[in-house]
């Protein structure tokens, strides 16, 4: 999960930039995070009752299998990476503490190979759109990226890819992403692939990309139960330029 600073097309300014800081918006919606069932990693059926909203509740994770049914760990990273999140209870924590400053920060991830036309018939990875959105001072910005998780060993594998935007020429979201043809997807090329790795429940990694010979992003995360933990800093000549003191610590959402 990444900030709004990221490489690639992906609703960014110049250079794959655009700061938290840069961010005008809607008020926070209710989204959804009803579930859909995961048939192998690959195999995604969706649910679409109606939401609180009235509107249709997107696809995401469901449940645990269950007793006995297997789980390969994309399906154990994905369970805990999509729904809605946000952090508002670091917030309060902070608030109360005298901590660092943070933006009010919100992570949409959905599951999307319904999206994709064209998947081979056996394709083992899972794209998942994410939604981020970050508000200072009154202010919100939409970030959405589009990445794809596979397992490499033991290992999940994160590559991003230049996401399209909405037909309405605004930042994507599940409900506006256009059809995308699996043929026509591109790599984003700047941003280095990360790895996550399990260490006793808890999923770490992140990777290190030089988006130019000056300028270096790198990210850090930690997936569990509990919470999903974002670091990221970019720097130019060794200078940070962005970033937090404190990773992004994320919560789900209530329904």
């Amino acid at each position: 999960m990444r900030t709004s600073v990221f490489a690639g097309d992906n609703n960014l300014g110049a250079d794959g930039l655009c700061l938290s800081s840069c961010i005008p918006m809607r008020e926070p919606r209710w989204t959804g995070n009803r579930p859909m069932h995961l048939v192998g990693a690959s195999q995604f059926i969706p649910i679409t009752p109606k939401g609180r909203t009235g509107n249709p509740v997107r696809p995401a994770l469901q449940a645990l299998p269950e007793k006995g049914e297997p789980m390969s760990r994309l399906d154990e990273f994905l369970r805990l990476l999509c729904g809605r999140f946000d952090n508002t209870r670091q917030l309060e924590e902070l608030r109360r503490s005298g901590g660092p400053a943070l933006p009010l920060a919100e992570h949409v991830n959905t599951v999307c190979n319904d999206k994709i036309d064209g998947l081979p018939a056996d394709f083992a990875g899972a794209f998942v759109l994410e939604e981020s959105y970050y508000t200072t001072e009154g202010k919100t910005h939409a970030s959405p990226h589009l990445f794809l998780f596979t397992e490499e060993g033991e290992a999940v594998k994160l590559t991003s890819y230049q996401l399209p935007k909405a037909a309405d020429g605004g930042a994507a979201t599940y409900e506006t992403l256009p059809p995308l043809k699996w043929e026509d997807l591109e790599i984003s090329e700047k941003f280095t692939p990360a790895l996550y790795t399990l260490h006793d429940g808890v999923w770490e990694g992140g990777s290190v990309s030089m988006f130019s010979p000056v300028l270096k992003f790198t990210l850090y995360e930690r997936f569990s139960q509990e919470s999903l933990e974002v670091a990221e800093t970019m720097e130019v000549n060794g200078k940070r330029t962005f970033g937090y003191d404190v990773p992004i610590v994320y919560r789900r959402a209530a329904d």
